[in-house]
C-alpha cells in the first residue's frame, strides 16, 4: 500500500501502485471516468477506461459520488494537466462505502457547516490548518525539551481560582463543586522546587462571554514555568520559542501555510528578538490611533486589534498596573504600582497569544497580594506554603496554542483553529 505522497515521486513512474482513500470529486466522459482520490497526504487524479478493467468496476469508478472511500490499483504516469503532474491509470476499483449525497457543498452557511464539522474536517484547508495544528504541538514541546524542561500534568478539576472568580466553569464532585481549571500555573510552580523547569501541555476552561474572533471557553493551553529566571529572561525564553515553532512549521507545512493564502515570506520575518513597548506607551500609541483608552484600562479585543495592526514583529508589552493582573504577578521593586509581567501581542491585528512574568516569592508579598485582592488566604495555602519553605524566584507564562494556530495560519476566527471549537453559543458535534 502506498501513500498518495509518495507516488507523486519521479522514480514511480511506470509502476503498478495501490492506493485507500476518498473521492475528491470525479468526472465521467463515456469511456472513461476521471477521479480525484485524496489521503492524508495529499491528491492524486485516477484514469479508469471501460477497455481497460472489468466491466462492473468501471460502472462503480463512472458513477462514484464525492467522499465514498475506495482501493485502487493502477500504473503511474506523468501528465502535466493533472494535479501533481501525475495520474493513475487504473487497472481495478474498489469501493469501501458509497455515498448518496455528501453535505457540505459551497453554498451552505457557516452555522451549518459548525453543526456538521465532524464532515467539514475534511476539506483540504481544514487538513491543513490540522496538520499545521500538529506541527505546532511537537514543536512548542521539543522546543523545551531541548532546553531541559520535564513535561509534567496537573489536575483539570481544580479548588482554586487563577484568574478570576466570575470566569469559572463550577461542576458538581461528588456532593461538593468544584472548578474546571483556568491554568495548570500553580501546580507548575509546586513542580518547580524539585525539576527546576517545566511544561505543560493541556486544555484549560473560562466562562468568559465573550463572543469576539479569538475568544473560545475551552481551549488548548501551553504553559511553563523555570526557577531563577526574571520577566526578561522569560521573554528571551518565550521569543526563541515562537521562533523555533514558526521555522518548523515554514519548513514541514509551506504547502498547507500556501494552500490557506498565508504569506510565508512575512511569516518569516517574525524571528527573535521581538521589540518591548511598556503599556504606558501602548496606550499613548492607542491613543494616537483615536482610540478611547486611557492609562489603567484594560485593553480588549478590538483595541488590540487595531494596535497591533501597527506592529511588523512579535511585541512584549511590559510594566502594566498592578490593577490590571491578577494577585501572584510580582511588582516592581522599582515602581511598585507595576507588575513584572508581560503579554506577547502578534502582528497583524491577532492581539495577545501569551501571558507570564515573574511571580510572588516572598511570603509577606504574597499575603499581602491576596488581601489586596479580597482573596481568603486559607483557599490558597498549599501555594502560600511554597513561598514559607525554600522559595525561589521564577517565572512562567501561558501560551493560547489556539490563538497561535491562527496567527501562523492567517485565518479569521479562532473557531477554524480547532477541530470542535467550545464558544458562548456552541457546543456540539
Amino acid at each position: 500500500m502506498n501513500s498518495i505522497s509518495e507516488i507523486l515521486k519521479s522514480e514511480f513512474i511506470g509502476k503498478d501502485v495501490t492506493i485507500r482513500g476518498w473521492v475528491y470529486r470525479s468526472r465521467s466522459m463515456g469511456k472513461k471516468a476521471f477521479v480525484v482520490i485524496r489521503d492524508s497526504t495529499g491528491i492524486i487524479q485516477a484514469v479508469a477506461e471501460r477497455s481497460n478493467m472489468p466491466e462492473e468496476e468501471f460502472t462503480l469508478a463512472e458513477g462514484i459520488t464525492a467522499e465514498s472511500s475506495v482501493e485502487v490499483t493502477g500504473t503511474v504516469a506523468e501528465d502535466k494537466r493533472a494535479p501533481g503532474e501525475r495520474e493513475l491509470r487504473l487497472k481495478s476499483f474498489k469501493v469501501f462505502c458509497r455515498n448518496e449525497s455528501f453535505p457540505v457543498t459551497k453554498d451552505k452557511g457557516e452555522e451549518f457547516l459548525l453543526d456538521i464539522r465532524h464532515l467539514w474536517l475534511r476539506s483540504r484547508e481544514f487538513t491543513s490548518i490540522l496538520k499545521i495544528r500538529s506541527t505546532v504541538f511537537r514543536s512548542f514541546a521539543d522546543y523545551f525539551y531541548g532546553q531541559n524542561y520535564y513535561q509534567v500534568q496537573a489536575p483539570m478539576m481544580v479548588s482554586t481560582a487563577t484568574e478570576g472568580g466570575s470566569t469559572l466553569f463550577k461542576v458538581p464532585f461528588f456532593g461538593e463543586e468544584v472548578n474546571l481549571t483556568q491554568s495548570s500555573q500553580f501546580y507548575l510552580e509546586t513542580m518547580i522546587f524539585s525539576l527546576e523547569k517545566v511544561f505543560t501541555i493541556a486544555p484549560s476552561f473560562r466562562a468568559e462571554k465573550s463572543r469576539t474572533r479569538r475568544h473560545l471557553t475551552e481551549y488548548w493551553h501551553a504553559e511553563g514555568e523555570a526557577a531563577w529566571f526574571g520577566n526578561e529572561e522569560m521573554m528571551q525564553e518565550e521569543e526563541k520559542m515562537i521562533s523555533h515553532i514558526i521555522k518548523e512549521v515554514i519548513k514541514d507545512n509551506s504547502e498547507d501555510l500556501e494552500r490557506l493564502g498565508r504569506d510565508l515570506n512575512k511569516l518569516k520575518t517574525y524571528t527573535f528578538p521581538f521589540p518591548r513597548m511598556k503599556y504606558s506607551d501602548v496606550i499613548k500609541l492607542g491613543r494616537s490611533l483615536g482610540l478611547d483608552v486611557n492609562y489603567g484600562d484594560d485593553l480588549g479585543a478590538d483595541e488590540e486589534r487595531t494596535i497591533t495592526m501597527q506592529f511588523s514583529k512579535p511585541t512584549f508589552i511590559t510594566d502594566f498596573p498592578a490593577t490590571l493582573k491578577s494577585f501572584y504577578h510580582r511588582p516592581n521593586p522599582e515602581n511598585p504600582e507595576t507588575v513584572l509581567c508581560h503579554d506577547l501581542l502578534a502582528p497583524e491585528g491577532y492581539g495577545e497569544i501569551i501571558g507570564g512574568g515573574e511571580r510572588i516569592w516572598e511570603l509577606d508579598v504574597l499575603q499581602r497580594r491576596l488581601r489586596e485582592s479580597g482573596l481568603r488566604e486559607d483557599d490558597y495555602y498549599w501555594y502560600v506554603d511554597l513561598r514559607r519553605y525554600g522559595s525561589i524566584p521564577h517565572s512562567g507564562f501561558g501560551l493560547g496554542l489556539d490563538r497561535l494556530v491562527m496567527w501562523i495560519c492567517g485565518l479569521e476566527s479562532i473557531r477554524d483553529a480547532i477541530p470542535f471549537p467550545r464558544t458562548i453559543r456552541r457546543m456540539k458535534p
